[in-house]
């Protein structure tokens, strides 16, 4: 069977793109703090993208130096960030399902429960989150970074669930790049480089979204530049653990 998403390696810029976010992750992978020490390291990216992913909502970075976190948002986005080490496999066996429970765990307090993992009750939706999950689930052997770029750009296309829907696909696609193989550890934090180029990020979604070669190709070039980025921002997080 031909892979659907073969023809996206063809756009212009993305071979390049895709190989460059791979050496990027793999030397940040190298690095000594990240042999032994990879847990703490990988925490600390997973609280810095929940902080970044909830900015790009609207919600409020940051974390009260004492007290719970009551901002929506944010609190929905650290829920997820202790929940995505569970959620990897789930992802990749029943992508809805994860896909729900991202949904409940990033919007308790924004929706009422009824609401909660329950997509748009559209055709169109339904039938594209299918399709979505069926490359998540195996239907495609396109390299991870173009995955990643996919599921993160449909499902902001989608805005399935009507609220946390940026938080949702963000973490959507931090799984799909642990779960790919394309940063196994979750050291690297490309929601930085995202919350960075705000005006940049949500030009470029909205370009995927047309479909069109070159808002494709802009897309998945964009994405792979924030794993570069959020790669020297694992660099970083790795050069304080050896300092400490």
């Amino acid at each position: 069977m031909t892979d659907p998403l073969a023809p996206l390696l063809e756009l212009p810029g993305v071979d390049d793109a895709v190989r460059a976010a791979r050496d990027a992750v793999d030397e940040v992978h190298g690095h000594p703090a990240n042999r032994r020490g990879w847990p703490a390291t990988a925490a600390e990216a997973s609280v810095r993208a929940a902080r970044a992913s909830a900015a790009l909502d609207g919600g409020d970075p940051e974390i009260p130096a004492a007290g719970e976190v009551d901002e929506p948002h944010l609190a929905g986005a650290l829920r997820i960030a202790e929940s995505i080490g569970t959620l990897v496999p789930i992802w990749q066996r029943a992508p809805m399902q994860a896909l729900a429970r991202l949904h409940v765990l990033a919007a308790t307090e924004l929706v009422s429960d009824e609401k909660l993992g329950r997509p748009r009750p559209s055709r169109g939706v339904t039938r594209r989150l299918d399709i979505l999950g069926d490359l998540v689930a195996g239907g495609t052997s396109v390299p991870g970074a173009v995955l990643v770029a996919v599921v993160h750009g449909e499902l902001l296309a989608l805005s399935a669930f009507g609220t946390a829907d940026g938080v949702v696909a963000r973490a959507a696609a931090r799984l799909t790049t642990i779960g790919t193989g394309l940063d196994p550890k979750g050291l690297i934090v490309p929601e930085v480089f995202f919350l960075r180029r705000q005006d940049g990020y949500r030009a470029a979604a909205a370009g995927f979204a047309t479909g069109t070669d070159e808002g494709l190709a802009e897309w998945i070039v964009l994405c792979c530049d924030a794993v570069v980025a959020g790669a020297r921002e694992a660099t970083s997080i790795a050069e304080a653990a050896l300092a400490r």
